[in-house]
């Protein structure tokens, strides 16, 4: 599934496999933010989360942390991926997540760590740069809890979803003990009332005192939900701290593609140096691009016969290198843009084109891919696949072409024709 499709954890789709968030067809990449720019947006809405301050260049003074001075600091690298704390640098230093009760040290840390690629099991291989570290107070944490409102489709609206047994095994909870997760619709025109706020901090074991103090925290975060047009807000953990206090801990936050005019703030913090770089890349021409691991580059028009494509290529003794969707609006320009792209990846020996033309016009596709075939003077083959709307005109042009173009008939000759013309490069 593109990425752009399905933006919950993994724990909210073992929970809600019907679960699925709606995304713009535009092209639009899953807009991800760094966990300091998720505290900015909680700390905005009075949601209570961990004081922190941002470094983002070397010095060796501890001046920069002097009007931040707290009994323990927290130094985590900022980078989109997952198990930082586990992860080691190109440089050799160990561990993206460190504990010091001295700015010094703090300071020591992230300097490490600034300039160096952390390497971690959700990261390419050769890791990604870390730009900013953030040093925050550490939080003294006595329970962990998991909340996470999200859009569900099966239930028309959103959800809210709880469990007091929040923390790094929350995935697990789900499988082992459902009991403890509870699942409650929202009234897009109520919202969280205070009898569900108060009832999901019971079930989330908040006693005295802090049941109020959880409650309000649930009552801020869907406030946030709705000021910023979210279709995920997690927080796991949702803590109780030894000085009674209620705070989110960590938080990751999904939004609305289709509110961006609305959300032109939020949507100008994503930083485009974490992702992946064709992606970032098509998304400026309002192309879809999905990288994966095999050597054979994928056009298509639609994620569905993307899926298709690379099921049947798969199928054939394939391995798709990507799939690239160029949707149904497609210009001959975004047609050379998209080989541009396709070609990028280093690892492209052929490329099929798989368009099926109810919006788009076949022969579009067809003189983009000749001209873009000229313009980039394309030495490896193009299994060409056009059907629907002027698809004899298209194939006319692709044969007329004199290019190494390869036309097929259907989705599966397709397939075979890529495979046996990778086979014949070796």
């Amino acid at each position: 599934m593109s990425s752009f499709a399905l933006g919950a954890s993994s724990f909210c789709r073992q929970l809600l496999p019907g679960f699925k968030i709606v995304r713009s067809s535009g092209g639009r990449r899953n807009l991800s933010l760094l966990e300091y720019q998720s505290k900015q947006l909680l700390d905005e809405s009075g949601v209570s989360i961990q004081k922190f301050r941002m470094l983002e260049e070397k010095r060796n003074d501890a001046d920069q942390l002097k009007d931040f001075q707290v009994p323990e600091y927290v130094v985590k690298a900022q980078i989109l991926a997952g198990g930082r704390g586990k992860g080691h640098f190109d440089n050799g230093f160990k561990g993206g997540v460190h504990l010091t009760r001295k700015a010094e040290e703090a300071v020591s840390l992230a300097n490490k760590m600034l300039g160096q690629k952390l390497i971690t099991k959700q990261t390419p291989e050769d890791g990604i740069l870390v730009r900013k570290v953030m040093v925050a107070k550490s939080v003294d944490i006595v329970r962990e809890t998991y909340l996470c409102i999200l859009m569900d489709r099966a239930h028309n609206g959103p959800v809210l979803i709880a469990s007091p047994a929040g923390g790094m095994d929350i995935e697990a909870v789900a499988e082992e003990t459902p009991d403890k997760i509870k699942t409650l619709p929202i009234d897009i025109t109520r919202g969280v009332t205070r009898e569900q706020s108060l009832s999901v901090a019971e079930f989330l074991e908040f006693k005295g005192s802090l049941r109020e103090k959880a409650a309000q925290e649930i009552e801020k975060l869907w406030q946030l939900f709705l000021k910023v047009d979210a279709v995920q807000i997690e927080i796991n953990p949702l803590a109780e701290t030894k000085e009674g206090e209620v705070i989110s801990v960590d938080a990751k936050l999904n939004f609305d593609d289709h509110a961006k005019f609305r959300q032109q703030r939020i949507f100008d913090m994503e930083e485009e140096t974490e992702g992946d770089v064709q992606e970032v890349e098509a998304a400026k021409y309002n192309l879809n691009y999905i990288s994966m691991d095999g050597n054979i580059g994928c056009l298509v028009n639609g994620a569905g016969l993307a899926m298709a494509t690379m099921d049947i290529i798969k199928l054939n003794g394939g391995n798709p290198a990507n799939f690239l969707d160029v949707g149904g609006g497609v210009n001959e320009d975004q047609v050379l843009k998209a080989f541009q792209i396709l070609l990028s990846d280093s690892k492209v020996k052929i490329i099929v084109v798989n368009v099926f033309g109810g919006i788009v016009n076949c022969s579009t596709i067809a003189n983009g891919v000749v001209n873009a075939c000229k313009t980039i003077d394309l030495k490896i083959p193009v299994v060409v696949r056009l059907a629907g709307t002027n698809a004899e005109e298209a194939r006319q042009i692709v044969l007329s072409s004199g290019l190494n173009l390869i036309p097929a008939t259907d989705l599966d000759d397709a397939a075979v024709k890529a495979v046996k013309a990778l086979a014949a490069q070796k």
